[in-house]
C-alpha cells in the first residue's frame, strides 16, 4: 500500500494551526459541559440519569439526544473524557467539513440503533459517540492513505485499540449495544465521506515534466530491423536484393 505525502506548506500553515486550536477548543468545551452536567446533577440531586436511553419504549426515545450527556459518576465520565477529547479533536482537525455532519450523525445514529437493539434497561454515557468517532478516525486514515491520516489512525489504535472488546457483551453493566452501534456508524460514515477533506499532496517538478532528459540515449532504431540495401534483403517482388531479375523471352 503506497502512502501519499501531504504538502508540508499546508500542514505547517497558519490556517492548519488555527484549525487545530479551534478543534481542540471545541472538544474541551464539550468535555467541560459533560463535567458541568455531572457536577450540577450531583450537587442538586436532580437524578438526571432518568432521562437516559430506554430501548423499545417511546419515552426512552428522548435518550437518543440526552444519553451522551449523562454519566453514572465521576469514574464513568473520567474514562470517557480523554479518549473523547482525542477523538473529537482529531475528527474536527483532520476532516473539518465531514465532521460537521459526522458528529451529529454518530450522536443520533448510535442512540437510534441502540434503541432498536439494546436491552430493556437504562443506557447512559458518551461511549456511543466515542466509539463512533474513534472508528471514523481510524478507518478514514486507512481509506485515504495519506501519511498524516494514517499516522493518526495508528496512534488511535495504539492508545485505544483494546476498546474494541467493548462491543462484546462481556460485562453485565456495560452498554455494549451503544458501543457497537457507534462503531458501526463510524465505519459507515468513514466510507461515505472518504473523498471529503482531501489534503494537498507534495508534488515534484519531475512528475509534470514530459521532456526527454539529456542523458537519455537517442533513438537508434529497431535493433531487430535489418539495415536497408543489404544482401539477402527481400525486394518488393520477393527476389533477393542486388540481383537483377531475368526476363524470359518466348
Amino acid at each position: 500500500m503506497s502512502l501519499h505525502q501531504p504538502d508540508p506548506e499546508f500542514v505547517r500553515s497558519r490556517r492548519a494551526q488555527s484549525n487545530f486550536r479551534l478543534a481542540l477548543h471545541i472538544a474541551l468545551v464539550l468535555v467541560a459541559l459533560l463535567w458541568g452536567i455531572l457536577l450540577v446533577d450531583t450537587l442538586f440531586h436532580l437524578h438526571l440519569n432518568r432521562y437516559g436511553l430506554r430501548p423499545g419504549t417511546l419515552s426512552g426515545l428522548l435518550g437518543v439526544v440526552t444519553a451522551p450527556l449523562l454519566h453514572g459518576g465521576a469514574g464513568h465520565l473520567f474514562n470517557n473524557s480523554i479518549p473523547l477529547l482525542v477523538a473529537l479533536t482529531a475528527s474536527l482537525y483532520l476532516y473539518p467539513n465531514a465532521a460537521l455532519r459526522v458528529v451529529p450523525l454518530i450522536w443520533l445514529g448510535s442512540g437510534l440503533l441502540g434503541w432498536l437493539i439494546g436491552r430493556h434497561s437504562l443506557h447512559i454515557g458518551a461511549s456511543g459517540l466515542l466509539y463512533g468517532l474513534l472508528a471514523f478516525v481510524f478507518v478514514s486514515g486507512v481509506l485515504r492513505r495519506d501519511m498524516r491520516s494514517v499516522a493518526v489512525s495508528l496512534l488511535v489504535w495504539f492508545l485505544y485499540g483494546t476498546m474494541i472488546w467493548g462491543i462484546l457483551p462481556i460485562r453485565p453493566n456495560m452498554s455494549w449495544e451503544l458501543h457497537l452501534s457507534g462503531g458501526a456508524i463510524g465505519i459507515l460514515l468513514a466510507w461515505l465521506y472518504r473523498k471529503w477533506d482531501r489534503v494537498p499532496l507534495r508534488s515534484y517538478a519531475w512528475e509534470h515534466d514530459d521532456s526527454v532528459p539529456e542523458w537519455y540515449p537517442e533513438d537508434q532504431g529497431d535493433p531487430f530491423e535489418l539495415p536497408p540495401g543489404g544482401d539477402g534483403e527481400p525486394s518488393a517482388t520477393g527476389a533477393p536484393a542486388g540481383k537483377a531479375l531475368e526476363k524470359k523471352h518466348d
